[in-house]
Formats: C-alpha cells, sequence, structure tokens
C-alpha cells in the first residue's frame, strides 16, 4: 500500500529556477492529489519553512527537500536529499559554498552569448531569477526565449548553453562524497535524481551507483518526469539490483515549460521499496 501514496518528491519553486511560490507549489500539488509532498530547489533551502507550512495548511505529508549539484566523471549530477532538517549547519555552509561562483559563471555565459550577437543576456537573466545568488541556465533560456532568439527552452538547450555551443561554461560543484555527507548529517535521504538523463557509459553507471552506496547513498528516482515510460522499467530494474530504494517526482518548474504536472506520475511498480517507507508519515 505504501507505492499506491501519491508522492511527488522533486520540484522547484521561484527560490531556484521554476516560476511559482512555494505556497503555490503546494496549492497546486494538493489540487493535483498529492498526500506526500517535498520542495527540492537547486542548491537552496530557503524555500523550505514556506513550503512545510503550506503543506500543513492543506493537510499534506511534508518531506524537506533539496537538489543538490555535483561534478562526477565530468558532468553536472544532481542528488536530491529527502528528510532533510534545513537548519543544519553543515548542510547550510555546503549548499553555500556550493552556490558560490554562480555569478562569474553567469557573466562569462552572458560574454560568449554576447560574442555570437546577443546582447544583455546576463541582465535579461536576472529578470528571472528569483534569487541572484542561483542565476542558472534556466533563466538564460528563458531570456532567449522570450527575446523570440528561440522557439522554447527545448529549442534553447539544442542551440545554445550546452558543450560545444554559446554559452556553455561548466561549474564546478560539489563531489559526490559532499554532497550525500550534507544530506546525511541534515537527517535526511540520498537519491539520484532522474539518472536517466546522464550520458554516461554502462560502466560509468555501475561506477556512479556502486560510488554513492559507498557514500551512504540510498535511493534512485524512478518515476520522474525526465523518464520515459520504457526508463520507469529500466530504472526499476535498476533499483533492485543495486538494492537502492525507489522515489517519484514530476521535477515541476514552471506550468508551461514542465513536460509533467506535480502528482501526475504513475505509481512506482509493487516490487519495489519507496524511499518514503524509511520516514514516520
Amino acid at each position: 500500500m505504501m507505492n499506491n501514496i501519491n508522492a511527488d518528491l522533486h520540484c522547484h519553486s521561484v527560490q531556484s529556477d521554476g516560476t511559482l511560490t512555494p505556497e503555490f507549489l503546494a496549492q497546486r500539488a494538493h489540487r493535483n492529489g498529492v498526500e506526500l509532498w517535498s520542495l527540492t530547489d537547486h542548491d537552496v533551502i530557503s524555500g523550505q519553512v514556506r513550503a512545510q507550512q503550506a503543506a500543513s495548511d492543506l493537510g499534506m505529508k511534508y518531506l524537506g527537500g533539496v537538489e543538490i549539484s555535483i561534478s562526477w566523471a565530468g558532468q553536472t549530477i544532481h542528488i536530491v536529499g529527502l528528510g532533510i532538517n534545513p537548519h543544519n549547519e553543515q548542510l547550510v555552509e555546503g549548499l553555500r559554498k556550493t552556490r558560490d561562483g554562480r555569478t562569474d559563471r553567469g557573466r562569462a555565459i552572458a560574454a560568449q552569448l554576447g560574442a555570437v550577437g546577443i546582447e544583455n543576456s546576463y541582465e535579461g537573466a536576472l529578470t528571472y531569477a528569483g534569487n541572484p545568488e542561483l542565476l542558472s541556465r534556466t533563466h538564460f533560456a528563458r531570456f532567449l526565449v522570450q527575446e523570440g532568439i528561440c522557439k522554447n527552452t527545448e529549442d534553447v538547450f539544442k542551440n545554445y548553453l550546452v558543450e560545444g555551443k554559446p554559452g556553455y561554461i561548466p561549474h564546478l560543484w560539489a563531489t559526490l562524497e559532499e554532497s550525500v555527507t550534507w544530506i546525511k548529517d541534515a537527517g535526511g535521504v540520498a537519491v539520484i535524481a532522474h539518472p536517466g538523463r546522464y550520458k554516461l557509459t554502462e560502466l560509468q553507471k555501475h561506477a556512479l551507483y556502486e560510488e554513492f552506496k559507498e557514500d551512504g547513498g540510498l535511493a534512485i528516482e524512478v518515476v520522474t518526469g525526465s523518464h520515459t515510460p520504457a526508463q520507469f522499467e529500466e530504472y526499476a530494474k535498476i533499483a533492485l539490483k543495486y538494492g537502492f530504494l525507489a522515489s517519484r517526482g514530476s521535477d515541476f518548474h514552471d506550468p508551461a515549460e514542465s513536460f509533467v504536472d506535480l502528482g501526475t506520475l504513475p505509481q512506482l511498480h509493487s516490487s519495489l521499496k519507496p524511499v518514503w517507507s524509511l520516514f514516520q508519515l
């Protein structure tokens, strides 16, 4: 029966790169039948108190959440922390260090875009950033769409801001071990976010899962807005193979941009043990 809970444990507010406030996200989740919710903004926990209060007011169960950017094998990987205490000093300080450098990176992105004739992108991207400390590629993408340079954000990430295209500036994030340690120190459970999104070889995937387990990571997202139905099955098998708990989350950012709305994903397969089984709900 635990698998039948409508849990959405991955979404973003205006505190990072979403477009809705924590309160509006909570209302949308509740309206869509979500029973267990988590706000998992990128590298920031400033929306947690508001999200928890909004969930409580609506009668939804809530798990404190965050999505931490890490650098692994030359790629950016995301690790979600669920059930975290947002006041934990180690987590707060770790996230602060992770956010450092975003301003310089943003200016470097803007310089590259300027070199191909796209002016004022730094200032334009900032207008979409609810938190200037968390200026990201998503904010630049929204600017490019607004200016009519690209049709939509999907079009942006085919032509700009990715490796080999104008506006691609890599950032050195936290390590895998650091991210898992911060989450554990804050009383949470570490989850590999949308594993199907990463361009990893089979050998690299195995190495990631094994290193994650060694560091104390316990779960992977199986049913997520970033996965296809075929990947739901693929990562269910991987969860069983490696002994991971399974998580479910829409990765919702915006009503117009997101592929999947809050609370509308299929349930986890009955063979899987859900990550929320670890918590007293």
